[in-house]
């Protein structure tokens, strides 16, 4: 995913540009400070105490440009025009938040208002679309029948999360001013692999045939997660 972003800031922004990133529900911040360390000026929204604490940690131990160019809110991802004035970011991040919202709607339209003209809207979500794949390749058939007429699932720390169709959300970023410009697959020949497991010594391989099968048809579109990348109009 990673790549993918960096394909996308490549293509739409002039080498060298400094942009203003918004990371909302940023995690331990792995995104944020990869791009802080890239040059750009970093704010990371997370309500998670857990995972905050986690994200200044690694930020305490970076060296003082990069700390001087990244920063960490506290707060709800639906709040953003709380903290921010509209227009006020050149990428908005929301990787792996849509999911745990019952109502994506109004964060959705949140996060696009937040865009500058020509902003990058970076989306990763559970693709409803391939629910069936994971039950199915593991031998759950009645889990895999199941999930054909359903966009929830639990997850792997046993919560119930939600999914989205690709449709549906190519139709709402159209509604809010960001029209869906491209987007990949994440985790297609890798999503049953078990949590924990080490990293195999041909990764770097591994890593070259994900990244072909996210952009490649009809591959991507069985991926576990989808990668969502819209343009504010």
């Amino acid at each position: 995913m990673a790549r993918q972003l960096d394909e996308q800031i490549v293509g739409r922004f002039p080498v060298g540009k400094r942009l203003r990133v918004l990371d909302v529900g940023m995690g331990r911040g792995t995104q944020a400070l990869r791009l802080a360390r890239a040059g750009h000026q970093v704010t990371g929204v997370e309500r998670d105490a857990t995972m905050i604490a986690a994200a200044r940690d690694a930020l305490a131990g970076q060296p003082e440009g990069i700390r001087e160019r990244m920063r960490i809110l506290e707060g709800d991802g639906r709040d953003t025009g709380v903290h921010f004035l509209p227009g006020s970011f050149d990428v908005v991040l929301c990787h792996g938040v849509l999911m745990y919202v019952e109502e994506p709607d109004p964060l959705l339209a949140g996060l696009a208002r937040m865009l500058a003209p020509g902003g990058l809207l970076s989306l990763l979500v559970r693709n409803g679309d391939s629910l069936a794949l994971r039950p199915g390749l593991s031998g759950d058939w009645a889990g895999a029948l199941a999930a054909f007429d359903t966009t929830e699932y639990t997850g792997r720390l046993g919560l119930r999360i939600r999914a989205d169709r690709p449709a549906t959300l190519t139709a709402k970023l159209a509604g809010i001013g960001a029209p869906l410009h491209t987007w990949y697959g994440v985790r297609v020949f890798t999503d049953t692999a078990p949590d924990g497991a080490a990293p195999p010594d041909d990764l770097e391989t591994l890593l070259a045939a994900e990244e072909r099968a996210g952009r490649t048809d009809p591959y991507r579109g069985i991926a576990a997660l989808l990668h969502l990348c819209g343009v504010r109009g």
